[in-house]
């Protein structure tokens, strides 16, 4: 059985970070910046533009992935993107980023899990390498939360980010990668955080935008309340499959929502401050991206080296919880591509997305001429 390994990571963030001062001077609301410190942790986020979108932010991140894994697109037999922020109902946003990397051998399908969006990619990612169906697998956890975040709602406002990380899976025979994992969820909880509407239960329609149901609503408090029980749950269990201890775990990355919850699960879970990243006061919560943020962030500050246990968890809406414990096996930081080869994969990738311009153009004469589309 092959095991599944990350060889490749990388990520985005849009335009420039924005303090909580800034965004209170956007939003009108009193928002105080030790208010919003001392209760979350978060500092600045960032807020993509209006000429992007979760699939563009996806694509940046992919492409550093690819890079760093000296992976052509056109190898790649599948992509799966987490979001919470898809760019249509349908088509899903993967597809979207698989026709602008040229990955043109890979299926492509989004993965709707709340914030678990990304380390539900990663499990299912893996589960196909191990299997023995696939060799690589492109994963992606990338958000535009803030198109469906009200910045006049001082329940939400405050705590939400744009942007993108990404991993590239490989099949490989040396034992590593994805040791264990587990995935749960309590629909009971669904309400608590929600986007009302535009889905086929409440379509979009003056009345609804009249109300601001297109926009997410959360019960903070209970969110909170439910993310410490879970956040447990996914590390104690995660650990019981991987068929290690906490002592085992040499760096532990929640999810980055509230740096309060996470220094209170910590302590409960008696992990030393010392194994516990944490980055939310950089980027705020960006939901799916939160995990591969993270993750890219701690192989730069020197936290991963090879052999490490990494253990994951995260929560959101749902309500669902993840946890996964990885060997991490490439060293850091990993030796740039040269010149000529960044060149070269740009130019396949290239004359990759022409091909489907090409088609696009046929269906369009087609349409043009009165005939069906083939």
């Amino acid at each position: 059985m092959p095991y599944a390994h990350i060889v490749g990571w990388g990520k985005y963030l849009p335009g420039k970070p924005i303090t909580n001062t800034e965004l209170a001077a956007r939003s009108g609301l009193d928002l105080d910046d030790e208010w919003i410190r001392t209760r979350t942790g978060i500092q600045a986020r960032y807020f993509a533009d209006e000429k992007e979108s979760t699939s563009t932010l996806a694509v940046r991140a992919a492409e550093a992935a690819l890079e760093m894994a000296d992976v052509d697109p056109e190898a790649l037999d599948l992509v799966i993107v987490g979001t919470n922020s898809p760019d249509n109902l349908f088509p899903a946003t993967a597809c979207r980023v698989q026709d602008a990397l040229g990955a043109t051998r890979a299926g492509a399908f989004d993965l709707s899990a709340g914030c678990p969006g990304f380390l539900y990619g990663l499990i299912v990612g893996s589960q196909f390498i191990q299997s023995g169906g696939l060799r690589t697998v492109l994963v992606v956890g990338a958000e535009c939360i803030s198109r469906v975040m009200n910045i006049k709602d001082r329940g939400t406002a405050a705590y939400f980010g744009d942007g993108a990380g990404a991993v590239v899976l490989a099949a490989r025979e040396e034992a590593g990668g994805l040791l264990g994992f587990a995935v749960g969820a309590d629909g009971s909880g669904a309400e608590l955080l929600i986007l009302p509407a535009g889905g086929s239960r409440l379509p979009l329609s003056q009345q609804v935008l009249d109300q601001g149901l297109n926009y997410g609503h959360m019960d903070g408090g209970a969110v909170y309340r439910f993310g410490v029980k879970a956040l447990s749950q996914a590390v104690t269990e995660a650990l019981r499959r991987a068929g290690l201890k906490l002592e085992d775990v040499d760096l532990f990355v929640p999810h980055q929502s509230n740096a309060r919850l996470i220094q209170q699960v910590a302590k409960g879970l008696r992990i030393p401050e010392e194994r516990v990243f944490i980055n939310i006061d950089r980027y705020a919560n960006t939901s799916c991206a939160a995990l591969p943020l993270a993750m890219c962030d701690a192989v730069d500050e020197g936290r991963l080296k090879p052999g490490d246990h990494v253990l994951f968890a995260t929560y959101g809406a749902g309500f669902t919880w993840a946890g996964a414990v990885v060997q991490w096996a490439l060293p850091v930081p990993v030796k740039p591509l040269p010149t000529w080869r960044r060149t070269w994969r740009g130019l396949k990738g290239f004359l990759a997305r022409q091909r489907t311009r090409w088609w696009r153009l046929i269906h369009w004469v087609d349409r043009f001429r009165g005939r069906p589309a083939a």
